[in-house]
């Protein structure tokens, strides 16, 4: 029903101009102005040239917006993390509005904050994708994780900061690459990555967000987790038992929520995992999961390059 409510008011504000033709939004009480063609997943959108009320429904999107100097009028939550990205500091959050979650937003609260761009994602709101665009231009990614970087260009494209976008990534990737290259051997120190999942323990491999900053500084990692000759390198799941494989030179750990938090407890409490080479060592460090995690753009990216130097290079 509430997605029916939405539609319908959605449908009257498109037949008074919502979106056509570069039109803004009267209800939001803008002004005739430029527009810009975005070619996305989904098709061509014309966008504002430089848009005012935002709205974001995933996480690499609010890293992204926030990064590039814009604060959304809105933003989806990951189910299990009920937060936005803390690390960009509390300032920078107040006055967003939520609205729903990742894989169900709320088209209602969307409506009402009369955005003047949505920017989303196919693999998570593909289905939203006809009642969102009737409420605002609207730009999806295709996929997420292993893309970061090209979806971090395509939405700074669509928010009018497609250069200062390019300089970040640039500067991001300058420097993992010095980082990498002032460790000295940092192809022989292998790394692994474990988050833990409500029910399940995940090893996050190469083309997995995490992984692919990691793999940017040139740091190797352990052989289980390089998946040669597999299509899929994004993670595995292991269980209890199987703990074991998740072992490397150094483990970075992260949690996603309060469930597997405490799940993370019983595991790391018991004789498999304090039998894993790196944890007898001492290297072993709980990290943010929304830095690691659901952070999934280069505001996040640089925090990890923090954490890797925090906890790499010697004192």
């Amino acid at each position: 029903m509430r997605r029916l409510a939405a539609a319908l008011v959605a449908a009257v504000a498109l037949g008074v101009g919502l979106t056509a033709c570069g039109e803004s939004d009267p209800v939001a009480g803008t002004t005739t102005g430029e527009t810009r063609e975005i070619t996305h997943a989904m098709g061509t959108t014309r966008v504002p040239a430089d848009p005012k009320r935002v709205v974001v429904l995933d996480t690499d999107k609010i890293d992204t917006a926030l990064s590039l100097g814009v604060t959304p009028v809105g933003a989806a939550t990951a189910g299990e993390a009920k937060s936005w990205p803390t690390y960009f500091g509390a300032d920078k959050l107040a006055g967003i509005k939520e609205v729903g979650v990742l894989t169900e937003p709320d088209l209602e609260a969307i409506n009402a904050l009369h955005p003047d761009l949505i920017l989303g994602s196919k693999f998570r709101q593909e289905k939203f994708y006809d009642e969102l665009k009737a409420i605002a231009p609207t730009v999806f990614t295709d996929k997420v994780g292993i893309t970061w970087k090209e979806n971090f260009l395509l939405d700074g494209r669509a928010l009018g900061k497609e250069q200062q976008a390019k300089d970040l990534l640039a500067t991001y990737e300058k420097r993992a690459e010095e980082f990498g290259a002032k460790l000295g051997d940092a192809a022989n120190r292998k790394i692994s990555i474990v988050r833990f999942i409500p029910g399940a323990i995940r090893v996050y491999w190469p083309d997995s967000f995490s992984g692919i900053v990691v793999g940017d500084t040139g740091l190797g990692r352990p052989e289980r987790q390089q998946l040669a000759g597999k299509e899929d390198k994004r993670f595995d799941v292991v269980s209890a038992e199987r703990v074991n494989e998740v072992d490397g030179d150094v483990i970075f750990v992260t949690a996603y929520g309060e469930k597997a938090a405490a799940e993370q407890v019983g595991v790391t409490g018991g004789t498999l995992w304090k039998g894993l080479s790196a944890v007898r060592a001492g290297r072993a460090y709980v990290v943010s999961d929304e830095v690691w995690m659901t952070g999934i753009g280069v505001g996040a990216a640089n925090r990890i390059l923090d954490d890797l130097a925090e906890y790499l290079t010697p004192a």
